[in-house]
């Protein structure tokens, strides 16, 4: 078995409120590279951990982590509609081993993802179903929220999982770094936007268009410096993004919600995204990671980074 690891930010901006070309060109030469490399790795399973905006998951059951056995991207703001290549015997497995590790996993046979999950995946695979994937939700939007110390444990008992296949494998983790876009809570939210929040599946046309509008005024909001959202934080980023590379799991278990609330803002939570796959990395034995680019891009509403790694164990069996 072989197995690495992409870990990406992504936005709903990108196409709608871009920063200027030289950064825009910077970002798109980094994802060519990402898919130069998934495409020679050429990988026989990827495991992508992301979260969701409200668009698939709801408060009439909001679990904290939901395998997907069967899933299909909406396709909103410009990310890729349609299927996602789930091979289900494999999902069901991986869920009965998170299950048998106690960490109580919900599954889904008709699960929903958004961009969280298909901007990666086009950005690395080049389409949705060009490859087996099995989407691992997380909540990093509706609290409350489990730890990072959980996020962490799943991801570790789905890398003892893989380390078990005789595949290649690459694990994705989809999300943004310091960030609050305007996502509304419920426990300040009129009766309407609560709703919204409880039940919203399969909004109209018209809502979803009204909803990327919002974003991107507050986007440009935020650009101009006329915005009361939290500021992006570079230090704190930098400094999560040294303690994945270093696996520094003890300082990762010592997150707490409150404080990344605090310091990367509401929607900084994603980086569980990033915790789970690393962990699940990390499962399969010590690791080699490398920070490929890091910039605040206020545009986006985000920390934006990636990363890569790679087993070390994976690279001394190539070598032998």
């Amino acid at each position: 078995m072989t197995i690495i690891l992409e870990c990406l930010s992504h936005t709903p901006l990108q196409g709608y409120h871009d920063p200027a070309p030289e950064i825009l060109a910077e970002v798109e030469a980094l994802q060519a590279a990402m898919k130069k490399r998934v495409q020679a790795f050429d990988p026989e399973l990827v495991v992508v951990f992301a979260p969701d905006h409200y668009n698939g998951f709801f408060y009439d059951v909001m679990p904290q982590f939901c395998i997907g056995l069967d899933a299909t991207s909406i396709g909103d703001y410009k990310s890729m509609a349609g299927p996602l290549d789930v091979p289900r015997d494999i999902a069901l497995a991986m869920s009965e081993v998170v299950l048998a590790a106690d960490i109580d996993v919900a599954l889904s046979y008709r699960m929903q993802v958004d961009h969280g999950f298909a901007q990666a995946l086009e950005v690395l695979l080049g389409g949705l179903d060009n490859y087996p994937v099995i989407p691992v939700f997380i909540n990093s939007v509706a609290p409350p929220m489990a730890s990072c110390r959980r996020s962490r444990l799943l991801g570790d008992a789905i890398g003892r999982f893989l380390s078990g296949l005789n595949k290649r494998v690459l694990l994705v983790g989809s999300g943004g770094i310091s960030h609050e876009p305007p996502v509304p809570e419920i426990a300040n939210a009129c009766a309407e936007v609560a709703e919204r929040l409880i039940a919203g599946r399969n909004p109209t046309p018209q809502a979803r268009v009204a909803r990327q509008e919002r974003t991107i005024s507050a986007a440009k909001q935020f650009t101009a410096g006329d915005s009361s959202l939290r500021p992006l934080n570079p230090e704190w980023d930098r400094s999560f993004l040294d303690i994945l590379a270093r696996g520094d799991w003890m300082a990762i278990d010592d997150m707490s919600n409150d404080s990344i609330t605090e310091q990367g803002g509401k929607s900084a939570h994603e980086i569980r995204s990033w915790v789970a796959a690393f962990a699940a990395l990390n499962a399969h034995g010590p690791y080699k990671a490398s920070l490929d680019y890091y910039r605040p891009i206020p545009e986006w509403i985000a920390g934006f980074a990636t990363m890569q790694a790679q087993s070390l164990r994976s690279v001394e069996s190539v070598a032998a």
